[in-house]
């Protein structure tokens, strides 16, 4: 796909915009008569079909937008009611000449490839964010019809939108300036799945082996140096998570031991939540699940990502959908009362059927919380986009659409949402919950309304200014190997969480 820009400056959200509909392909982005690096766009290119141009001619009067798509003019055919969204004034400020470009754009696209993105112009990756700020703005009323009308939203995802946003807002309001949110990183699986594009290890691998004990011995030190920062800083930890991979790779004597250096060096008095993303049903065991509970591990996810064997086996997952059953219902043995379980619309081999199969089997598990992700390209992950195994994006953009159907009626409610640059469909991951049941450090992690201390490989604290909005970030080395190679440096890094709060 050849996107052509020419008298504006507006190329990179129009090129967001445009492969958001051409997700397989990459977008060529011409600006004026030049590639992004400067040079000339080859004869090829330039006679290379699908192409659309975006062109902007401004005189003392107006300034006219034009769109053109495989050498026909489309702006005629895309036109409103009250005429197409030229001319427009110069006096028009230089977004609201962006938002037409973008809107005459999308209406080219749309009449294009037959496709209508329910988040229309919106390529970011929190759309309840900017909702959030239209309502703060405007007033709730017009920042709602802002956000319809002016973005091509649909109905559906507006309201969508809408109750992530309340849900949102009450906890993102809970947070105080001296907040902050644990994350603890385990970059190791049993197997790694197809579709995963996280930095984590199969455990059986001869790499992993070797740097598995190195890097939990490292990673308890460097729980141990945070927790003395925390201190020292004089910030209040509101939640915690061990997320992965897949933490229940450990065994239960690590588990143990990594709660009991967790709740040893940081004052978890005013912790309103500590997660343990078991994950993976085949690592889960009842002395793990013990370890957790008596560590007063109060949310846990068990995540099956499909009830189909098939599709399972296919993904590179070595567990049955019973074995999923059967983790979920020893937790409830043990004593946890607030579960999550993920889902992936999309998956290879998966059906329109197959995904409400193994949605309505979850649901009548009863989780607390259901997570609803929408399959993404990735190009560090292992599938074969061109196998034919994948749902078509109207397939999956179905799936979801069934999904928040039916957990609307099952009476769970949206509480956080995002989306990768890469979903298919340019559709969303949705985080439901039972009222009540709402995951703080979700929310905290997504909308960065308070500090992250985050350790481990991979892993990426961000500091949040108090009473304002900057971010500094410090990354963890990304691979365990990096991570005990130059673990002294890594600890270094820290100290800059003590220069930051002064």
């Amino acid at each position: 796909m050849v996107l052509i820009v020419n008298g504006n400056d507006y190329a990179y959200e129009l090129e967001k915009l445009t492969s958001s509909f051409y997700k397989e392909e990459a977008v060529k982005v011409i600006i004026n008569g030049a590639m992004k690096d400067g040079t000339e766009p080859s004869s090829e290119m330039l006679s290379e079909l699908p192409s659309v141009e975006i062109k902007t001619e401004s005189n003392l009067d107006f300034t006219k937008i034009t769109a053109i798509f495989k050498g026909a003019d489309l702006t005629e055919i895309v036109e409103t009611e009250e005429g197409s969204f030229i001319p427009c004034s110069l006096a028009s400020s230089p977004d609201s000449l962006e938002l037409h470009c973008a809107q005459l754009l999308f209406k080219v696209l749309c009449k294009a490839t037959s496709t209508t993105p329910g988040f229309g112009l919106l390529t970011g990756i929190r759309p309840s964010k900017l909702l959030i700020r239209l309502m703060e703005e405007k007033g709730e009323n017009e920042g709602v019809d802002y956000f319809k009308n002016c973005f091509f939203v649909s109905d559906k995802k507006t309201r969508l939108t809408l109750d992530v946003a309340r849900a949102e807002e009450s906890i993102m309001k809970s947070s105080t300036p001296d907040s902050f949110s644990l994350y603890i990183s385990i970059p190791f699986c049993p197997s790694r799945c197809s579709y995963c594009s996280f930095v984590s290890s199969a455990v059986d691998t001869v790499t992993a082996k070797k740097a598995f004990g190195p890097y939990f011995e490292n990673l308890l030190k460097e729980v141990e140096y945070t927790g003395e920062l925390a201190k020292k800083a004089g910030i209040k930890m509101r939640s915690a998570y061990v997320g992965g991979g897949t933490p229940s790779t450990l065994s239960a004597e690590q588990i143990e031991k990594l709660l009991k250096t967790i709740r040893d060096s940081f004052d978890m008095s005013s912790c309103e939540e500590f997660t343990f993303e078991a994950g993976r049903p085949d690592t889960i065991t009842r002395d793990k699940l013990e370890a957790c509970f008596n560590a007063s591990v109060d949310r846990i996810s068990i995540n099956p990502q499909t009830m189909s064997d098939e599709v399972l086996k296919l993904v590179g997952r070595k567990h049955t959908a019973q074995l999923c059953v059967d983790a979920y219902n020893m937790a409830r043995e043990v004593g946890f009362k607030n579960i999550n379980m993920d889902l992936i619309a999309g998956l290879p081999g998966d059906t329109l059927e197959g995904f409400k199969d193994s949605l309505m089997k979850v649901i009548a598990l009863g989780p607390e919380s259901i997570t609803v992700h929408a399959l993404a390209y990735k190009r560090s992950s292992d599938l074969d986009y061109s196998s034919g195994l994948f749902s078509e994006s109207r397939n999956i953009s179905a799936m979801v659409d069934f999904a928040n159907d039916a957990l609307y009626d099952a009476s769970y409610i949206p509480y956080y949402m995002y989306r990768q640059a890469k979903s298919v469909g340019n559709l969303e991951n949705v985080g439901w919950c039972k009222p009540g049941f709402e995951s703080k450090y979700n929310i905290f992690m997504m909308e960065e309304c308070h500090t992250i201390l985050a350790c481990g490989a991979g892993a990426v604290t961000k500091l949040k200014q108090p009473n304002g909005s900057n971010i500094t970030r410090i990354f963890n080395f990304k691979y365990p190997f990096e991570y005990n190679d130059k673990f002294e440096e890594q600890i270094n890094r820290k100290k800059a969480v003590l220069d930051f709060y002064g």
